[in-house]
């Protein structure tokens, strides 16, 4: 029903930065919080980000706590579109990251739990190195 497309992963140093984009084919995504997160070859897929969905344009986030400061999640509805900006980027950064929607959110909440979520990009790869 929904298709997400991520992107804008590649190979950057440590400090460096990264953006990636997660363009999505459904007609109601405003109405979806959407959700970064992450998974380091042998580890489990844990959250990264995630914003809430709003008519105005008032939104919720959230971070993990190893983000938190360094990486910004923001969308555009118009162009059905979710972003993560990540600077400052560590070694510990490097992942496979996916972008997710959920459809059944309230306005205003969003989710850190990815079973959660019902519909996922393919994810791109980010490798930092020091």
């Amino acid at each position: 029903q929904v298709q997400l497309v991520d992107s804008g992963g590649g190979l950057v140093q440590a400090g460096g930065s990264l953006r990636l984009s997660c363009a999505a084919s459904g007609r109601t995504f405003s109405r979806y919080t959407m959700g970064w997160f992450r998974q380091a070859p042998g580890k489990e897929r844990e959250f990264v980000a995630a914003i809430s969905w709003s008519g105005r344009s008032i939104y919720y986030v959230g971070y993990s706590d190893s983000v938190k400061g360094r990486f910004t999640i923001s969308r555009d509805n118009a162009k059905s579109t979710v972003y993560l900006q990540m600077n400052n980027l560590k070694p510990e950064d490097t992942a496979v990251y996916y972008c997710a929607a959920d459809r059944d959110r309230s306005s205003g909440s969003y989710s850190r739990h990815l079973q959660e979520y019902d519909y996922w990009g393919q994810g791109t790869q980010v490798t930092v190195s020091s």
